[in-house]
């Protein structure tokens, strides 16, 4: 049995992919102090890589994911060549397009030139890892790493792996993401979409369904998230939210209460008809409507300073789950 690298023993990370997720990851790598290796052959990725993390670095500081006076620039070195990237990694972190075939000609490259104590992880935001790691001869060290954008400044991680992954694989690279400052969960089994995608995949189906069937508008929906359930959300969750909303006996409490009036819910929900062009040309015209002149970069940027209050004000308090 491969005796992988620990986390103690990662300092350095060839990142596989230059894209928003890609130089997430290389910001977060930068930020814990580790030298990261950029694989990514498109032209002029570097510079926008580069960009990205001194855009990225001061809310890290602030956030205190990174450290003052830190040359990050001199950890940080960008290849169009894999195994020049990879040269001298302890630890891969994949970050390409969401198609199987792509993913699984490169885990095929990484397989061969990668050192077998050194574990890969994959970015995929819904592929399973048991597909990816087929057929490859050093299977157990391919785990599950998915992020959520951005993702220097998203604290979640899901990690995991596929029916022929080592656990001690999945020790390794929890204990690394959270050393990085990163609230990593566990899935216990594979799942497409794994956790967090599902559970946003199966609000937006109700919310598409909800604009669809003219109950309410887009700009409408998403209040009712923001100014509803999500400010609980940020705090706890959705069973602690439920767990406090029933009575002193909590969510054992609550089911009986309102577990009929939920399942009546669910029995009135359906597939929207989400491929179908003309609805999604009246999301996009809803959407433009709700933004109200700001371009996607305004919003973004006004949504990375509304991150940065939440995040600084629950970092306030100690961890308590």
């Amino acid at each position: 049995m491969t005796a992988f690298r620990d986390k103690q023993a990662i300092h350095t990370v060839a990142a596989i992919g230059g894209g928003v997720i890609g130089a997430g990851w290389v910001a977060a790598f930068l930020g814990s102090g580790r030298t990261v290796r950029l694989f990514d052959p498109a032209p002029g990725v570097g510079e926008k890589v580069r960009t990205h993390v001194a855009g990225a670095w001061d809310q890290m500081l602030e956030l205190g994911l990174a450290s003052p006076g830190d040359d990050w620039q001199a950890r940080l070195t960008v290849h169009a060549d894999l195994a020049e990237a990879l040269d001298g990694a302890d630890f891969v972190q994949e970050s390409t397009p969401e198609r199987m075939d792509v993913k699984r000609a490169l885990f095929a490259d990484l397989d061969r030139l990668v050192p077998e104590d050194v574990l890969i992880a994959s970015s995929t935001s819904s592929l399973p890892v048991t597909e990816l790691q087929e057929d490859l001869a050093t299977k157990a060290r391919f785990v599950l790493g998915h992020p959520f954008n951005p993702v220097h400044l998203i604290p979640l991680i899901e990690v995991g792996g596929g029916v022929a992954t080592d656990l001690r694989a999945v020790e390794i690279a929890l204990a690394l993401y959270q050393a990085m400052g990163k609230e990593p969960i566990r899935l216990n089994r594979e799942i497409f979409g794994h956790i967090g995608n599902r559970l946003t995949s199966a609000m937006f189906r109700e919310a598409v369904r909800l604009v669809a069937e003219g109950y309410a508008t887009v700009r409408d929906i998403d209040k009712a998230i923001k100014y509803g359930p999500a400010l609980k959300w940020a705090i706890q969750g959705q069973f602690t939210t439920f767990h406090t909303s029933g009575g002193s006996g909590g969510l054992a409490e609550f089911l009986p209460k309102f577990a009929p009036s939920i399942i009546r819910r669910w029995s009135t929900m359906a597939d929207p008809p989400l491929a179908d062009e003309q609805l999604q040309a009246l999301l996009a015209t809803q959407m433009e409507d709700a933004a109200e002149g700001r371009t996607v970069e305004e919003i973004a940027s006004w949504q990375d300073r509304k991150l940065m209050g939440i995040l600084k004000l629950l970092h306030q308090t100690p961890r308590d789950d």
